[in-house]
């Protein structure tokens, strides 16, 4: 799950294994597979980055 910020400057929690795809419209216009979007004020690079970070978390090993 990753951290997003909406157009109303609200932060919303997203599902990241639910994303299709990511567009700059001029904004950001995240689609997910089930056909819902969401449009934030994230960039496309911010959006990437808080998605790898989240796996990093979860897949890192610490044993």
């Amino acid at each position: 799950m990753i951290e997003l910020t909406g157009m109303n400057n609200k932060p919303f929690v997203l599902n990241d294994d639910h994303i299709e795809k990511i567009e700059e419209v001029p904004e950001t216009l995240i689609t997910l597979s089930n056909g819902k979007k969401y449009i934030v004020i994230d960039s496309i690079e911010e959006v990437k980055s808080k998605i790898i970070k989240y796996k990093r978390e979860i897949f890192t090993f610490r044993g």
